[in-house]
């Protein structure tokens, strides 16, 4: 009886400590979850290091195609993105009669690539990226989870090589940009009078695009102050239009002004601003689309990855015509010709008028969902809600695009001329993406 009794001891202790190990292994991560949440500690780091708009594109297209080329192998037959764009080598693959968990190996890709792309505040990562280890140690085998360590080093590594050749580093040296004298042309706007910003990311490696030029719209109007010119009537129009916005006019502007970084003046106190760059806003709204979408990890991170391409490619298209062109902003012909007391809505950004960036970048961005997601794709935008606490509803991608286009006129710092040309630049570039990448 004495040794049934301790049997019986060793099974209830045996129990108990299998249930309390039980209890104390966390639950494994929702994959999808988990790319949105990568996806939003970068944007965060990216607000909190104010890179500028095309820079912080740059930054999500590396770390979203490292994602996405880890995560691809846990769906059969997914090809690969990075090898049909510009300048990337062969994608590395998982050596056959190892496990992987792809979803940790993407986590791994994406948080290297961020790290080595000249991300500054990387420490804030550090908690966030290890909670995510720990749970993947908790939940897999030594084997397993070593092998997806491994493999997504090995992507990040070969991501990383092309960066390392994109122009980007050549493009830190260059003398700053003050724009000219010259009537019509670019000079640096009040109230801060920034120098332009990144006039030379047309020497960027492009994604998709042959070149930057690829789609180098018409020659914007002829400087011309005459009343009865076409551009003396663009720029009466910013002037009218401003002063007698509506209040629904006016909180679409503040809604897509996503200006990284805003100088505020009061009074004789100047402080900064931080808030969402544009191509933030767009994978703010790819991450609910998948969510909304019920998108599987992998089309999740393809999402992410292709949103980012039409980004980037957008700005290096917009930012090649911006300082060829390099038109005047409004607000210093309006202050010239018209009324020197006048001011935008919005802080005008520091780099030349036309195109506008805010349409080119969205009209890409809308053109791939639209492709990935259907032309009639419902969705409430909550991406910007926790930086200016709005949201608002859209009947489909491009509805959003339009009027983040229009926004840049309410906000009196574009023509509608540019606002429109930049629309449809976009929309070639994102339909380019389309058809190297999804046909």
């Amino acid at each position: 009886m004495k040794k049934i009794f301790n049997a019986c001891v060793s099974l209830l202790l045996m129990a108990f400590f299998l249930v309390s190990c039980s209890q104390n292994k966390p639950a494994p991560l929702n994959e999808v979850d988990l790319l949105i949440n990568n996806e939003d500690q970068l944007t965060q780091v990216i607000i909190y290091d104010v890179f500028t708009p095309p820079v912080a594109s740059r930054i999500y297209v590396y770390s979203s195609l490292a994602s996405y080329e880890a995560i691809r192998f846990a769906k059969e037959g997914t090809s690969s993105i990075a090898e049909k764009l510009n300048g990337f080598g062969k994608m590395p693959l998982p050596e056959k009669g190892k496990n992987y968990n792809f979803s940790l190996a993407a986590t791994k890709a994406f948080f290297k690539v961020t790290r080595n792309v000249k991300v500054f505040s990387i420490d804030s990562l550090t908690k966030y990226e290890q909670s995510v280890y720990d749970n993947y140690k908790a939940n897999l085998d030594e084997a397993t989870y070593k092998n997806s360590i491994a493999f997504g080093d090995t992507v990040a590594a070969v991501i990383l090589a092309r960066a390392k050749t994109d122009g980007y580093a050549i493009s830190r040296g260059k003398q700053k940009y003050l724009g000219s004298n010259e009537p019509g042309k670019w000079r640096p706007t009040p109230p801060d009078y920034l120098d332009g910003v990144e006039w030379c990311w047309n020497t960027m490696k492009p994604m998709v695009l042959d070149s930057a030029s690829q789609f180098m719209p018409n020659r914007p109007p002829k400087y011309e102050t005459k009343p009865g010119t076409t551009f003396y009537a663009m720029m009466k129009e910013v002037y009218d239009i401003n002063k007698n916005l509506t209040e629904e006019q006016k909180l679409i502007a503040k809604y897509w002004d996503d200006n990284p970084f805003v100088i505020e003046h009061a009074g004789h106190m100047v402080y900064g601003n931080k808030k969402i760059t544009p191509g933030g806003h767009w994978i703010g709204i790819t991450a609910q689309v998948v969510k909304q979408a019920n998108a599987d990890a992998v089309k999740s991170a393809q999402s992410f990855a292709l949103t980012a391409v039409a980004l980037y490619d957008g700005f290096i298209s917009c930012w090649d015509e911006k300082y060829r062109s390099s038109y005047v902003r409004p607000v210093n012909v309006i202050n010239e010709l018209l009324d020197k007391n006048w001011a935008p809505l919005l802080q005008t950004p520091p780099f030349p008028e036309y195109t506008s960036g805010h349409s080119t970048i969205t009209a890409s961005a809308a053109t791939v969902l639209t492709k990935l997601y259907g032309e009639n794709f419902a969705f409430e935008d909550s991406s910007d809600y926790k930086y200016i606490g709005l949201k608002r509803k859209f009947s489909s991608f491009q509805a959003a695009a339009s009027e983040a286009s229009i926004s840049r006129v309410y906000g009196g710092i574009h023509y509608t001329l540019s606002v429109n040309v930049g629309n449809e630049q976009g929309k070639k570039v994102g339909a380019l993406v389309v058809k190297k990448l999804l046909e």
